[in-house]
């Protein structure tokens, strides 16, 4: 529908004030980041990863990210934290700047997992950058334990 386009309904819904926005929104994440970038702009993004697939190599942000699995169940690991799973209907958010984002691969290998990101991105800075393995050997101590 274009933006111009007036909205239609039903009849029996015409002039008739809905109670329904009472009990529509679940609260799926609270989160206090750090600041938000000066300059930043917003982008959001729906990432698919096919069953089993490992995901994005190590990497890091510079702004923070907000994300909510659609489908399918995600891996999620930051730097200092365990890793976790994140199921579809779950929220993750992650502060950016120099916190390595380990993992966001597909938990499952028999379904695809969806999610979608909105990132704040800092002016001049890529959205993503990879972390080389000279790097993750220096910081091997700031990883949580790995599940055994």
């Amino acid at each position: 529908m274009a933006n111009d386009e007036p909205v239609s309904g039903t009849s029996a819904n015409r002039g008739h004030r809905s109670e329904a926005w009472k009990n529509a929104v679940t609260v799926v994440q609270e989160a206090k980041p750090p600041s938000v970038p000066e300059g930043a702009h917003v982008m959001t993004l729906l990432v698919e990863f096919p069953p089993g697939d490992p995901g994005t190599p190590p990497h890091r942000h510079f702004g923070p990210a907000f994300g909510y699995v659609l489908e399918g169940e995600m891996v999620f690991e930051l730097e200092g934290e365990p890793e976790r799973v994140v199921r579809a209907g779950e929220a993750f958010w992650e502060p950016g700047g120099d916190v390595i984002h380990y993992q966001d691969g597909n938990h499952r290998d028999d379904v695809p997992v969806r999610f979608v990101v909105t990132m704040m991105c800092v002016p001049d800075k890529p959205m993503l950058v990879l972390v080389d393995e000279e790097e993750l050997e220096q910081r091997k101590d700031r990883r949580a334990p790995r599940p055994s």
